[in-house]
């Protein structure tokens, strides 16, 4: 055992250790852990140097294994869900935890186990990755050290969301733009996110004459990397594959263009079974549309058309719909994509939006300070100061991480408990309340021991994302 190990188990409490005849990570005293050792383990995960975040990575995954936490794909759940095997209908809510994650992920847990919830994801993108300063494996550590503290057991679902291609750098570098989502991918799947959501379609060509040439980018490249990801699915495990088809459109998803996408990717695939879900545009916009008070407008979803889709995906390619860009609505309206069939609903700047609403106000007013002074070439003419702060506050919570994760501990309680009110709410109105038995009778989870060297985050980032971040 080498000595950042040791230190790392010291800092545990000595709840946990390592059985020196197995190498796997054994429970010694799981009050002890909840109490206060997983506090420390996860803070070294994202705080520690280079070496000690690794450890406490790799011993908060071991640790999850042994308490029967085990990240997981989500792809028997839809797969049964459009094969009509499941007695009810629901949505499985997919929530990007942008700051303050591990108190947002305890809030969802603690309101999961009180509404007997299995259905629910977490998940980051692949701009989050960048400006929430969370890659990966630091993500995966900070939710499975969240499930720890609470108390969860069972399948966790964890997303790669809009792992997107930048359609300049496709045209003008593509190798290196391909090279660097597919070491996204296994930088991902290292990770333990079984579940990645491939957006190729910033590539759709809405200016040529037909919907196969408008999709052609799309559906070839989703192809080709829906192959990648399933050649390098761990052993058992069929990871959930989602593709995109309405990122770039000013119009509303239509049955022809699904159609015309599905054809053309299943007869390209060389791995099956190929998706697990395909996103549409029916109304939403990711981010929302900022009103000049700061507020958003709430979107105009056509859920007849969500319906007409999520039939023609289930029926005709056995696959679920998913919808982004959804939790600008109000709570009330949610449960309209439960009775439209969507499988899957994306939330995340309503979340941002609600957790800067509550920070102290010497806290927000230094963030505000940091933007006008870092971001004020995003600020669009005719922007207005709220305007402008809704845009980019999202660009604050990587600097801030550690002001944010730091705060005094009755103010995170206050936000944990306004968040489990909201989860809550959440669970109630997309109908994933008391799923735990749904979810157990056709998701199979399963141990994946991992050697430490999956969770060093350095050995995965591209060039173009380290001189991002410098920037």
């Amino acid at each position: 055992m080498n000595e950042v190990i040791r230190t790392s188990l010291a800092a545990s409490g000595h709840s946990i250790d390592i059985d020196g005849d197995t190498g796997h990570v054994r429970v010694l005293n799981e009050a002890m852990l909840r109490t206060h050792g997983i506090d420390s383990l996860v803070y070294l995960s994202v705080f520690g140097s280079p070496e000690r975040q690794v450890a406490a990575r790799w011993l908060i995954w071991e640790t999850a294994q042994a308490l029967e936490i085990l990240p997981s794909s989500i792809d028997e759940l839809y797969n049964a869900s459009t094969h009509d095997r499941i007695a009810r209908r629901f949505t499985t809510p997919a929530m990007n935890l942008r700051a303050m994650t591990y108190d947002l992920a305890r809030a969802a847990f603690h309101a999961a186990i009180k509404s007997g919830v299995s259905a629910f994801m977490f998940e980051l993108s692949r701009g989050e990755m960048v400006h929430t300063a969370q890659r990966p494996a630091e993500y995966t550590s900070v939710i499975l050290a969240a499930a720890i503290k609470e108390g969860y057991r069972g399948p966790v679902f964890l997303q790669a969301d809009h792992l997107q291609v930048n359609a300049y750098d496709f045209r003008t570098r593509t190798d290196a733009e391909l090279d660097g989502l597919r070491s996204l991918i296994r930088e991902s799947l290292h990770a333990g996110f079984y579940n990645i959501e491939l957006d190729t379609s910033t590539l759709t060509a809405p200016d040529r004459p037909t919907v196969e040439e408008q999709q052609r980018n799309n559906y070839e490249l989703c192809a080709t990397l829906t192959d990648y990801v399933r050649s390098l699915q761990e052993p058992g495990v069929t990871v959930a594959v989602g593709g995109e088809i309405g990122d770039v459109a000013t119009h509303n998803t239509e049955v022809q263009e699904l159609r015309v996408f599905m054809d053309h990717l299943q007869r390209r695939l060389h791995h099956h079974p190929g998706l697990s879900k395909l996103s549409v545009r029916v109304g939403t916009s990711t981010g929302g549309l900022v009103l000049p008070d700061g507020t958003l407008a709430t979107p105009q979803i056509d859920f007849e058309r969500l319906k007409e889709l999520s039939t023609v995906a289930q029926n005709a390619f056995e696959l679920g719909v998913a919808q982004h860009g959804a939790s600008t609505l109000p709570a009330e309206m949610l449960h309209r994509f439960v009775e439209s069939g969507a499988v899957e609903v994306h939330l995340a700047t309503a979340f941002q939006n609600q957790l800067f609403n509550l920070l102290p106000a010497s806290l927000l007013s230094g963030i505000q300070l940091w933007l006008r002074q870092n971001c004020i070439n995003l600020r669009q003419p005719g922007d207005t100061e709220a305007q402008f702060f809704h845009k980019t506050h999202r660009m604050a919570t990587g600097p801030f991480k550690k002001q944010l994760w730091n705060l005094p501990e009755d103010q995170r309680a206050h936000i944990r408990q306004v968040f489990e009110s909201r989860f809550s709410e959440l669970y109630r109105q997309l109908a994933v309340e008391h799923t735990r038995d749904i979810v157990a009778s056709v998701v199979t989870p399963l141990h994946i021991d991992k050697r430490s060297s999956d969770f060093d985050s350095a050995q995965f980032i591209s060039q173009s994302e380290s001189e991002t971040m410098e920037a």
